[in-house]
Order: structure tokens, then sequence, then C-alpha cells
């Protein structure tokens, strides 16, 4: 009985700083209707500003609070409410694409500033004094305090939302924004408050429980996850449910810890248990409707096929050139643009066109490398056939939860499952279950080789990396034939409105299965690929931190543009690798750069994506066959003349850069040029409802003209 109580202790106190995070979080959430994935990073960064503060400086604890969280942590709310004032414009994913990209952009920053590999622990307060014995069991005042915090907290929040006017104003805003300007109100700053309140309460949880876990970034930020679930106990509104729910998921962790039995299948079920609990409570619990849905969808541009078939053809291109100009070191980290660019293409169906936000796609890119591991270990060409195929069947199981879920929900759901895998799957020795041998990473690191086909064996890094370029070529257009097909139209459809489509005898079940199986088959086949470019992969590579730089660049290049893959590619193993390397001191800052285009990107409020301001600075250069021609023809000189050994790699390089920031520049200079005819002649735009009368009809102008009919009415 005295153990029973002794855990429960543990459990409530550690319940209490769930209670005081996830209570800011759903603080923010209500009033602003943005969910922050960064909260729990907000309270990581508070924690190692404490420790540097008063065990790094040796300033007295007293002070040491006062600064982070009197000064530091207000400031930082108001500079985030400030950075995600525009997001209020954007839709699901590219609002969801700012928090995400905080999360990442703080840990690649604590990481850079403190060194990861020094260990770091603090103490806990009053750690001198005797502990209160209460029951049989033993109380420190460390746990006593944050039990008084969490008191504390429940009755200031309390007082503020129902006894003041900010309060109601908070309240009100949560109802209708508009409505509540319109009475004399304030509803940016009721968001103001709101923002400065949740990261406020997210550094006191910070300071908190640093003592009592490992002083790690990761782990710290991923701390969030427990408030996650207590904030879905309050289904994102009702602070005396997230209490309730913080009570469940810190005693559940803390009888876990001391009675789950000791078995090295189990030892993973502790560290995901809340994320387990997570997922059960958004499968189990009903949701109503998501606050802040105002149905800002970006747009998703339909490719033609004679575009698809000039980028897929450039892709393999480049492949080409790659294998041939740079050295097989060389090629291990930059050959990896073709894998992860089909990760990221991945996002396209799914997200782009479906618009399910999914966050583990990264972990099924390492279901599809320990397939094609398991299978391929002689070089087997069915090995990557049946990676891909495994990957898109646990995708399509994903599907079925995920009918329940929506929006952030989804979100959620997913990075739960991502977690999951993290901390217990791929975890787990290797086991048989019906006779047959299953392993994961086998608590290390897998090899993962090239195939062998119609005799010829993609065994050195020149060969996978063509191989991956053809791959992400083909894959390209096969997503480009989706877009412009039946299924491609019935997705949008989906998107705009699952009500709506089902009402039109759309089955929401099957589209949602062959969208995930689709987008999930992508994403193992990416990931096997991505092994075999390494040659030997461990999880870390695949956790759910490391997925985050791949969503937020896919997001950042427009999820509904075919580009997307080999732009992410690029941008991920191309400049960002190369600053590492050429510069180590700078390798995590390096990491940060995608967040930090995240947080840009969402205060432009930019809703098309890199791709299409891309597009179209380059569109009269497409359109221009002798500017293209002279653009393949100094690409094919400079190739010989690298092949040559007239010029080295970084002559190269720069032609080819010259070459591709030139070439926009050019086409617009030579249109310039061409262009002589009066203004008053110049073709002017045809309203839609004149095309077929005024101008001939086109094949894409039919959903064109249904979606502008739609919107109209």
């Amino acid at each position: 009985m005295d153990q029973f109580l002794a855990f429960g202790i543990v459990g409530l106190s550690t319940a209490a700083i769930y209670a005081v995070i996830s209570g800011g979080l759903v603080v923010t959430y209500t009033t602003t209707g943005v969910f922050n994935f960064a909260h729990g990073a907000a309270g990581m960064v508070a924690a190692f500003t404490y420790w540097q503060f008063s065990i790094g400086w040796g300033w007295p604890v007293w002070l040491s609070l006062v600064v982070v969280l009197g000064v530091m942590a207000p400031l930082f709310g108001y500079l985030v409410e400030m950075a995600m004032r525009p997001a209020q414009a954007l839709g699901e994913a590219e609002k969801l694409v700012m928090t995400v990209a905080l999360l990442s952009g703080l840990i690649a920053m604590v990481r850079w500033i403190w060194d990861p590999n020094e260990a770091r622990t603090l103490p806990t307060f009053f750690a001198d004094r005797d502990p209160i014995q209460l029951a049989g069991a033993t109380v420190t005042w460390h746990q006593a305090l944050t039990m008084l915090v969490a008191i504390l907290v429940a009755v200031g929040l309390r007082v503020l939302l129902f006894q003041t006017r900010t309060g109601t104003e908070m309240r009100a805003t949560v109802d209708d924004r508009s409505l509540v300007g319109l009475t004399g109100a304030d509803p940016l700053r009721a968001n103001r408050i709101a923002w400065i309140l949740g990261i406020e309460l997210a550094a006191i949880g910070g300071v908190l429980i640093a003592p009592t876990v490992a002083l790690d970034a990761t782990s710290l930020s991923l701390v969030i996850v427990s408030a996650y679930a207590a904030a879905i106990f309050g289904r994102l509104k009702s602070l005396p449910l997230t209490f309730v729910g913080a009570i469940v998921v810190g005693c559940l962790e803390s009888y876990l810890t001391g009675y789950l039995p000791q078995n090295q299948y189990l030892i993973g079920v502790r560290l995901a248990a809340p994320a387990i609990l997570l997922l059960l409570v958004l499968l189990a619990f009903p949701h109503g409707r998501l606050r802040g849905r105002d149905r800002q969808l970006s747009p998703v541009p339909l490719p033609s096929m004679r575009g698809a078939i000039f980028l897929a053809a450039s892709i393999a291109w480049c492949g080409l050139i790659l294998a041939t100009v740079l050295s097989e070191s060389d090629l291990i980290s930059y050959g990896q643009i073709f894998a992860l660019g089909l990760i990221a293409l991945s996002y396209v169906p799914l997200a782009g066109y479906a618009g399910q936000i999914s966050l583990c796609q990264i972990t099924l890119a390492a279901i599809g490398a320990i397939v094609c591991s398991q299978l391929g270990g002689e070089g087997q060409w069915w090995a990557i056939v049946m990676a891909t195929v495994v990957a898109g069947v646990v995708g399509a199981v994903i599907a079925v939860p995920a009918l329940r879920l929506s929006g952030v929900y989804l979100a959620l759901g997913t990075a739960a499952i991502a977690v999951i895998f993290d901390r217990w799957i791929f975890t787990l020795p290797r086991f048989e279950l019906f006779g047959i041998e299953i392993s994961f990473f086998d608590q290390g690191s897998i090899e993962v080789l090239g195939p062998s086909l119609f005799g010829f064996t993609f065994d050195t890094p020149q060969r996978v990396t063509v191989f991956a370029a053809v791959i992400l070529a083909l894959a390209t257009l096969g997503v480009a034939a989706m877009r412009r097909g039946r299924m491609g139209r019935r997705l949008i459809a989906l998107r705009d409105s699952e009500a709506a489509f089902a009402t039109l005898g759309g089955n929401l079940l099957i589209s949602k299965v062959i969208v995930f199986g689709f987008s999930s088959a992508l994403a193992g086949l990416g990931g096997a690929l991505y092994g075999m470019q390494l040659g030997s992969v461990t999880p870390d590579q695949f956790n759910f931190i490391s997925g985050l730089p791949i969503f937020l660049v896919a997001v950042l290049a427009g999820l509904g543009a075919v580009g997307t893959g080999i732009f992410t590619g690029a941008a991920l193993a191309g400049p960002l690798h190369a600053i590492g390397a050429l510069w180590p001191s700078l390798r995590e800052v390096s990491q940060a750069l995608p967040a930090i285009a995240g947080v840009a990107f969402g205060a432009k409020a930019v809703k098309e994506g890199g791709i299409a301001e891309l597009r179209k600075q380059w569109n009269v250069a497409f359109a221009d066959p002798a500017v293209m021609a002279t653009l393949v023809g100094v690409t094919l000189v400079a190739w010989v003349l690298r092949m040559s050994d007239v010029i080295n790699g970084y002559v190269f390089f720069f032609v080819m850069l010259a070459a591709g920031l030139l070439t926009p520049l050019f086409a617009m200079w030579k249109k310039r040029r061409s262009q002589t005819t009066p203004p008053e002649e110049r073709e002017v735009e045809i309203p839609v409802e004149w095309w077929g009368v005024s101008r001939p009809w086109q094949p894409e102008d039919e959903e064109v003209l249904d979606r502008a009919v739609a919107t109209r009415s």
C-alpha cells in the first residue's frame, strides 16, 4: 500500500505539471484558433535558460526565475503572437506549419547554443529540506510545490476568464472574432494575452519538470505529448476536464513505471504511454467543430502533361549529372536529394489534394527501409516492391481511424503514431509471429542494399543515385496523372468539404484508404531509397523530429505542386548539407533554416508556395524554345567540360547556378525586346464565362469553370 501511495504521489506531482502546460495550450487554442505544436519547445527553452542563469552563471535561484518567467517568457509570447498574427488568413496545413517550424527551430537553436553531448542537470526546488511524510508516503518539497502551482494556476485561470473583462473578451473571441470587434472589444488584445499566458504557463511547466527528467532538447520538447493527451480530454476547450486528463495521464505514467512487468518487449511502452493514450483519447472522444476552420484553402494547380514530362526528364537528367560529377563520398550526402524528394512528394496527394495532414510519413519511410533491408539482403529486386506495398498497407490501415479525425486532430493522431513507433515499436528485439521472424532495427542499425535488376546491380552510390532519380521522375509523373484524372478531382472535392463529398455519393472510407495507401507507398519507397543511398540507417534518422523539416519544406514549396518532391529534396540535401559540411560549427544553425523559412512563409501569408512563385518567373522561359535550348546547351557544355576535367566541381557548380538564375531574366529581357504590339492591340484576359466563345475550349477548362461557378454560388 505504501508503494501504491508513493507512485500516486509521483503521478500527481507529474500531473500537476501537465495540468499547467496543457492549460496554457487550451487557452491559446480556444482564443486564437492556432494549435501550438511548439508549446513544449517553449517550456524546453525556458528550462535551458533557467539552467544557464542558475547553474551555468551561478545567479541566485530567485533572480533566475524572475528573469526567465517574469521577463523572457512574456516577451517570447509577445513575439510569437506577432509572428502568428498573419496565420489567421492561412489554411490548416499552412497554419500548422508555423508552429511546427517553431518546434523544429527551437530544438535546433538550443542544440546549437548548448552542446547536446554535455550532460546537464537541475536540482529540485528545496532539495535541502527534509521531505514531508503524509499517510505513509514521502512527499518532497518539489512535488508539493508543483501541486501548489497547479492549484494556483487553476484558480487564476478561473478568475481571469470569468471575473475580468479581459477574460470575457477571450471567451467571446472563441465564438465569433468579427462580432467581438463590433461590440467595442479588442480581439487582437485577447489574442496577445492568450499567447503570452500560454507561453508563460509552458515556461513554468518546463522549469518545474526539468529537474525530474534529462535536460535534453528533444525529450523536453516531446514531454508536450502528455499535455496534448490532457488537452484532448478537455476537447481543447474545457479547462476542468483538461486538469482531469492531466491527472489521468500523470498517474498512468507513474503506475506503469511501478507495476508494468519487466519484459524486454514492454520497456518502450513506458516511454510511449503518453502517445498511446493520446491516440486512444483522439479515437474515443467525440470532437466538435474545429476552432478557426475558416476554409482558407490553398489553390491546387492543374499540371500539364507536357510540363510534367519536362520536369520528370529534368529530374532524371539531374541524377545523371550528379552521379558523374560528384565523388562517391559526396554522393552519399547529396544523392539523398531524390530519396528525400520522394518522401516529400508523398505529402502532395495526401495533404495537397485530399487535405489530410499527416505527420508520420517519416515513420512509413522507416517501414520501407526495414522491409527492404529484411527481404533484400542479397539485392533481390522484389524487396523494394514489397517495401512499397507494405508501407502502403500500413498507410491504408492508418486511414481507417483517420475517418474520425480531421485537421489538427489528424495531425495529432499521426504525430502520436510516429512517437509510438519511435519509442516502442522500433526498439523491439527480434520476435516471431505466426512462425515468421520479424525484426525492425534490431536495437541498432540495418543495412539496405541496392537491387539487382536484369543482371545489373545498383551497388554503388552513382548507380543508386541514377536509380533514385528515375524513380522520383516516374513518381512525379504518376502524381501529376492522378491530379489530372478522376481520382484527383475526387480528392480535391474531399478536401473542399467532406460532408458535401459524402452527400454527393462519395465514399469517404475508400477515398481515404486509397490516398493514404498511395502516399504511404511513396514514402516507403523513398525510405528504401534513402537506406540504399546511405548503406546503413538507424532509427534516429527516422524519428518524429527528423521528419519535421521534410514537412516544413514541402509546405513551403506548395503542397499542391508536383515539383514539391525535387524542390524539397534539393533544399534539404543541397545547401543545408553544404553549410554543415563547409562550416561544421554552423551545422545546427543550418537545421534551423527550414524553421526560419516556415515562420517567414506564414508571416507573409503566402498561400501558393515557393514553386508557384518560381513558376511565375520561369513561365516566360518555358514558353520560349530558344531560351530553353540555350539552357540545355549550356548545361551540356558545362557537363562535358567537367567530365573532361577542363573545369573543376566548383566552376561547374557556379556555371549551373548562374544559368539557373540568369535564364528567367534573359527570357524576360528577350520578351520585352520583342513586344512591339501597341497596348490597345494586346490580348486581354477573357472571363471564364466566355471560354469556348471568344477563344477555343480546352480540356482543363472544365474543372476551372466548375470551381469558379461553385465559388460564386
